[in-house]
């Protein structure tokens, strides 16, 4: 699927691949859902990959607010760098060792919702011109939210299909 390039294809793309993750998650079993994967992943299962998916939401909501803010946010996160994001994943990673699947399926949803509503709230020049936002560099706002929902729930869509092969 073509990266969206206007307000209502991200709005679009973004609750469509939501919905497909999810859609995907409800028709599986209780056992499948909750199995460990049979490849050798950090992210060991579903849990995993949606916990993963909601903090990074989390940082990207972070993101936003310092930067609308006028200022400049520590991406990807304070002691990290994008070269170090493996280090950074494995430590979100083992924030949620002890999270049940639903709570982390409410969170995702929550996260998620937050993440339509920044859409929402932007005109399509505001999402989509570069350098509109010091903060996003040369990049636009709308990229690191496709970034932060379809593109990050077709990642997570394809792992967890290769995990429960």
């Amino acid at each position: 699927m073509p990266r969206p390039q206007s307000k209502e294809a991200l709005q679009n793309l973004s609750q469509e691949n939501f919905n497909k993750l999810n859609n995907f998650i409800d028709n599986l079993s209780i056992e499948q859902r909750k199995a460990e994967f049979k490849t050798d992943t950090m992210n060991r299962n579903i849990r995993d990959v949606l916990a993963h998916l909601h903090h990074w939401h989390l940082m990207m909501l972070d993101w936003y607010k310092v930067g609308m803010a006028g200022q400049k946010p520590v991406i990807p996160s304070p002691g990290y760098t994008w070269k170090t994001v493996p280090d950074l994943n494995r430590k979100i990673w083992e924030m949620y060792q002890t999270a049940e699947l639903e709570k982390i399926r409410n969170l995702f949803e929550s996260s998620h919702n937050d993440l339509q509503e920044i859409i929402d709230q932007h005109t399509n020049d505001e999402l989509f011109e570069k350098k509109k936002y010091p903060w996003t560099g040369t990049t636009s706002l709308g990229a690191y939210l496709i970034s932060a929902t379809s593109s990050h729930y077709d990642w997570a869509m394809k792992l967890i299909r290769k995990g429960l092969k």
